[in-house]
């Protein structure tokens, strides 16, 4: 009696059912590049940040930073937020959750925390009067 006889356990179904990168081409759309190790939150992180509309949002917040100008720093702020929304809920193939099931995309909360303590830092630091002494 062999195991076809008795039935295919659920771990076994389970295993051959699972998504992989061989039986969807998710990862082929989501990343062309993508060498199949999967991406984690730092990884994630960096693309996001590496995207010609997040390193103008860095530049305009240093600029900011550096002339110290709250109403600069609401506007990058307001930026980052539209930036941050786009991300989290445009999926215009509907795609993103079975990427991340592949492994090719991860979740992108680093992202949004880093720019989330990148706005609150920028908008408490713009705001306080520099000391004459």
């Amino acid at each position: 009696m062999g195991p076809v006889r008795r039935g295919v356990s659920p771990a076994a179904a389970l295993f051959v059912l699972a998504p992989t990168a061989a039986l969807a081409e998710v990862c082929d759309k989501a990343r062309p590049s993508w060498d199949g190790v999967p991406f984690t939150v730092w990884d994630e992180a960096l693309a996001l940040f590496s995207t010609p509309a997040a390193l103008f949002l860095l530049a305009a917040s240093a600029t900011a930073i550096l002339l110290r100008s709250a109403w600069g720093a609401l506007v990058v702020c307001v930026l980052w937020s539209g930036m941050t929304m786009l991300i989290v809920t445009t999926d215009p193939t509907g795609m993103d959750d079975l990427a991340r099931l592949e492994g090719c995309l991860a979740s992108p909360a680093l992202f949004i925390l880093a720019v989330a303590t990148l706005c609150g830092a920028m908008i408490l630091y713009t705001n306080r009067k520099p000391r004459r002494g």
